[in-house]
């Protein structure tokens, strides 16, 4: 292959590649943009990040020896805490939590790293403000819930069968114990 032929390759190859992060900015932009939803786009970051926070991925005292490690995020818990503050909780409390993103916001959560982004969170669980309280406890007891409730968790990790017991729908009348 000669020098040039070679050249052209690899120039559209980054050509394309600095298309496509072009591209991802873009939706991303028009997603901010045109969010529909309960919960504003960036109160939707927080939810998933305050998620992550709290059941990062790779939690090793769960694990079994061959099971790939998860967190809130590979299980779509933070999915899940979105739709039910949304669809399942009283005004007060979304309100609640609403404010609890909003101080979140101001505190810059999403720019921190794992080890600041829980010691905001201890912190509004030892705030005097109640409303701080119940935002963390609010937040945290659904994390787990979420969490802890999902097939991955359920049947992967603590070996969860829908019938335990097994079931035999053809079985001879003689068989039977009456």
């Amino acid at each position: 292959m000669d020098r040039r032929k070679s050249l052209k390759i690899l120039g559209a190859g980054g050509l394309g590649i600095a298309g496509l992060v072009f591209a991802d900015w873009k939706w991303q932009l028009v997603d901010q943009l045109t969010h529909q939803g309960f919960f504003n786009f960036q109160q939707e970051k927080l939810i998933t990040a305050v998620a992550d926070t709290i059941i990062p991925a790779g939690i090793p005292s769960i694990a079994p020896e061959n099971a790939q490690p998860i967190g809130a995020l590979s299980t779509g818990t933070d999915k899940f805490l979105i739709r039910l503050f949304e669809h399942c909780y009283e005004k007060e409390d979304q309100e609640i939590i609403k404010k609890g993103l909003d101080q979140l916001v101001a505190m810059d959560f999403l720019g921190k790293d794992q080890k600041a982004r829980e010691d905001i969170l201890i912190n509004m669980q030892d705030s005097e403000n109640e409303g701080d309280q119940r935002f963390f406890q609010l937040m945290k007891s659904q994390t787990i819930y979420g969490f802890t409730t999902v097939r991955e968790v359920m049947v992967e990790y603590h070996g969860y069968k829908v019938a335990a017991g097994g079931f035999k729908g053809c079985v001879p009348a003689s068989e039977v114990l009456i």
